[in-house]
């Protein structure tokens, strides 16, 4: 997309009704996708109160219409639940504000989608784990929003990006890659290659299970890193789940197994020293038990039990996203460096290793906070 101009940016904040004396209008956090500005007004002898205005990137999510009727369902129905339960809906939720059209976005005279939020207060979102209970608070967090979405129909949302987390689908997508070699690059992963193939039950394992509706199709994040997480400054606990543009129908599991992947590691995913990445058994045992407790008895027992099984699914079907990428010739994922692609594959493929190497560990962490919850 190309970037925002100052006249788009005013057009856009020109068709909400926001209050008040435009005090500034500055480019806001760390998100590579939309466009975020924090602005600030001043409302008479009031003081100041902060807004979120992002531009929607359409590239990456085509359909902004359906992405924001995904958003505000989700997001009104989580209101009434903690406002049922004491709880502060202005701080514990995401809060749309309607376009002047009453409408939950503005269409630019460029054809760019626009959305604006309440500003969360005393509370930040942290881009890597500076603490274990950091880690801990984020599972808490997790669990609770699929505690408080437990029996929202999630059969109603549209899917934003199309087979997200469909690793049947994803393996077949590699093996086309394979057949294809655009970029002449099969013949020097052929160690890779034979990893992905050799473990194609773990690509079909939890959809099979889908399809026998032995485990539910829930409302997901499917982003479930550390910073969608707003930790309250007084408490230090998190407070409010960030960033829904990926709330789908999917598996709780995929959510749980996406944060081990990448909160659970012991290195960078793209470490090129192999020997420096596993999965830690302390770091998964925090999150398990702080994603149990927050789901707080909506999980089926099936689900706890798979727990492991989403990390290492999550992690698998990563590892083989990275590799397609690397063989079609990186055009979906960011590189900074030759090979760039093919080592973020090889710490994944090293995580996967690593945690059937502790298979027993972690389904015993988890038989043991199962009995405790």
């Amino acid at each position: 997309m190309e970037p925002v101009t100052n006249e788009q940016k005013l057009e856009a904040i020109g068709h909400f009704p926001f209050e008040g004396k435009l005090m500034s209008a500055e480019a806001y956090g760390s998100g590579h996708i939309n466009d975020t500005f924090l602005l600030v007004y001043q409302i008479g002898v009031m003081g100041q109160i902060r807004v979120i205005l992002q531009r929607m990137n359409k590239d990456v999510f085509t359909d902004p219409v359906s992405l924001m009727e995904n958003i505000t369902g989700v997001t009104s129905y989580l209101r009434e639940r903690i406002e049922e339960n004491g709880g502060d809906p202005d701080r514990e939720t995401l809060n749309v504000i309607p376009a002047a059209d009453g409408k939950p976005y503005y269409k630019d005279s460029k054809g760019d989608y626009w959305r604006a939020y309440k500003f969360i207060t005393d509370a930040t979102s942290y881009d890597q784990v500076e603490n274990p209970e950091d880690f801990y608070q984020s599972a808490v967090a997790f669990g609770n929003f699929q505690r408080l979405l437990a029996d929202y129909p999630a059969g109603t949302l549209h899917e934003t990006i199309k087979g997200f987390h469909d690793t049947r689908a994803r393996f077949e997508v590699f093996k086309k890659a394979v057949e294809e070699d655009v970029m002449g690059r099969a013949a020097s992963v052929q160690k890779e290659i034979q990893f992905v193939l050799d473990h194609k039950d773990v690509a079909d394992y939890l959809c099979e299970l889908l399809e026998k509706g032995e485990i539910p199709l829930r409302v997901t994040h499917n982003d479930t890193k550390l910073n969608n997480i707003m930790i309250d400054h007084k408490t230090g606990k998190g407070i409010c789940v960030i960033d829904l543009d990926t709330v789908m129908p999917g598996l709780a599991v995929h959510d749980f197994g996406d944060s081990i992947r990448f909160g659970a590691s012991t290195a960078a995913e793209d470490e090129k020293d192999l020997s420096k990445v596993s999965c830690s058994m302390e770091l998964f045992e925090l999150y398990a038990k702080g994603y149990i407790e927050g789901c707080g008895g909506k999980l089926t027992d099936k689900e706890i039990e798979l727990l492991p099984m989403g990390a290492k699914t999550m992690t698998f079907e990563c590892g083989m996203r990275f590799l397609t990428d690397y063989l079609q010739g990186d055009t979906y994922f960011k590189v900074h460096r030759e090979g760039h692609n093919l080592d973020r594959c090889r710490t994944q493929f090293k995580l996967v290793e690593d945690m059937e190497q502790k298979w027993y560990t972690m389904n015993e962490i988890v038989k043991k906070l199962s009995s405790q919850a």
